[in-house]
């Protein structure tokens, strides 16, 4: 094969194969949007899961009433 056809196939195939790389990554980012708001809520979730926990456990505060003992 010459050289020159063996560059001309080299450009056509390596036009190709980036062609398809940019259609992948814009289907990549479709999908990611699609999926965006499914993440949103679970980070959400877990976040609100805990603060709950952190609620629960923290130590009461200044002043509160436990276990019939009044704190001044």
């Amino acid at each position: 094969m010459r050289p020159e056809t063996h560059l001309v196939l080299h450009h056509a195939r390596a036009a190709e194969l980036h062609a398809e790389a940019a259609a992948d990554h814009l289907a990549d980012d479709v999908r990611q949007r699609q999926r965006h708001p499914r993440d949103l809520r679970g980070r959400l979730g877990w976040t609100l899961v805990e603060v709950g926990l952190r609620l629960a456990t923290a130590a009461p505060a200044a002043g509160a009433v436990s276990a019939g003992t009044v704190t001044a």
